[in-house]
């Protein structure tokens, strides 16, 4: 599996050591990571919106920024809001904390969020790789990627989280693949 060594360092790490080969196991985790407050950056490529929002705190969603969340990660093309399952944000929001220790301080690209039955069938129909079943169509699945990381390493990690289903879409290009998360039964597969 590539490193994170193996990548282009984001700025501010040219230089840097070669991390260890698990630097990207979220089972190395200790309580106290999972106690500290949650705040969650995101940018939502097909709108153009960018959020940084204090979500979780002394053990409870804030009720205005868990709304904002939801909506950033609505369906764009149905322009539907759903809400959205709190333990995805928690995978989302553990992935970008985890590599914030490391340096790789980017916002998560939420590339699909929340899809509407229609939306999802028009990407069946145009050959997008999408589920009759999505768990986005009931909130609990989120496509994403962060800068400098590639598809390989980030899967990896939110696979190690084991909170659901991790998809692997590898495409050539500047911004490379993505990786599907979902609250959904523990599988992986590549598409």
């Amino acid at each position: 599996m590539p490193r994170a060594a193996d990548q282009p360092a984001p700025s501010g790490m040219a230089g840097a050591m070669e991390p260890p080969p698990d630097i990207f196991d979220a089972q190395a985790l200790d309580l106290e990571f999972w106690l500290r407050p949650r705040t969650l950056s995101v940018i939502r490529p097909q709108s153009g919106e960018r959020a940084k929002l204090l979500y979780w705190k002394d053990g409870e969603i804030i009720e205005s920024a868990y709304q904002d969340l939801c909506h950033i990660l609505r369906d764009v093309n149905g322009k539907e809001t759903h809400l959205i399952d709190p333990k995805l944000f928690e995978t989302l929001w553990g992935t970008q904390a985890f590599v914030q220790r490391y340096g790789i301080d980017a916002p998560l690209e939420i590339l699909s969020g929340y899809r509407t039955p229609a939306s999802n069938q028009k990407l069946r129909e145009a050959g997008v790789p999408a589920a009759r079943q999505s768990l986005h169509m009931v909130g609990r699945a989120a496509d994403i990627r962060i800068a400098n990381l590639n598809a390989e390493v980030l899967g990896g990690l939110v696979k190690s989280f084991r909170q659901g289903g991790v998809g692997f879409y590898y495409r050539a290009g500047p911004k490379g693949g993505w990786i599907h998360a979902d609250t959904g039964l523990q599988r992986t597969w590549k598409g």
